[in-house]
């Protein structure tokens, strides 16, 4: 995995952080999934998953944080995860996706929470302590400090882990997530910025 710098700890642990409430609930910054339209200056226009066009002023020290694709062999006893998951009727967690921490971020934001990705989804922030091969993938289980959750995990579940990124990664067509907060002026500033690299979707 990269080192991690200070600029990548501050996204991933951002990025953590984010995940305590629904983007719904927050009084401070939520998230904006979409595709960058266009790129003027500091501004970006952006066509959000619902259709909606968005526009984002990018703050002067804009951190932007890569994500890109791994396998599922990177997932190991000791990882810290982060799964976004469905519930299963038996109780455990079918994972959307999985984002690999850099060590430096370990234990942040760790826990059982519900999500935004889609209805009922839920984020794991978790330690990988045992896998299991199955006939179509893996079953993982995940401790964190308050219990513990059986993941499945099938060969098509994406995962990624988080790289430094550059504010030259931000041009039309990019896969971001955008963490944004509401200005005085009911404009959008944001700080922080996922970008999927290679076209990749950020799938968290």
């Amino acid at each position: 995995m990269p080192n991690t710098t200070p600029k990548l700890l501050a996204a991933t642990v951002l990025c953590a952080l984010l995940n305590v409430f629904p983007a719904a609930a927050q009084q401070g910054p939520s998230r904006i999934r979409g595709t960058i339209d266009n790129v003027d200056g500091n501004k970006l226009t952006v066509t959000a998953r619902d259709g909606t066009t968005q526009k984002i002023g990018l703050a002067s020290d804009v951190v932007v944080t890569g994500l890109v694709k791994t396998t599922l062999a990177d997932v190991k006893p000791g990882s810290y995860v982060g799964v976004t998951g469905m519930p299963l009727p038996d109780g455990s967690q079918k994972a959307i996706e999985i984002h690999i921490f850099p060590e430096s971020a370990r234990g942040t934001a760790e826990g059982f929470r519900q999500y935004d990705l889609r209805p009922n989804s839920t984020m794991t922030n978790a330690t990988v302590a045992q896998e299991v091969d199955g006939n179509d993938g893996k079953s993982l289980s995940i401790k964190y400090k308050d219990g513990e959750k059986k993941v499945i995990v099938s060969p098509d579940t994406p995962i990624v882990n988080f790289v430094d990124g550059a504010k030259s990664e931000l041009t039309a067509g990019a896969k971001i997530i955008a963490f944004v907060a509401k200005q005085s002026d009911g404009t959008l500033s944001s700080k922080r910025v996922l970008v999927g690299r290679d076209g990749i979707t950020p799938p968290m």
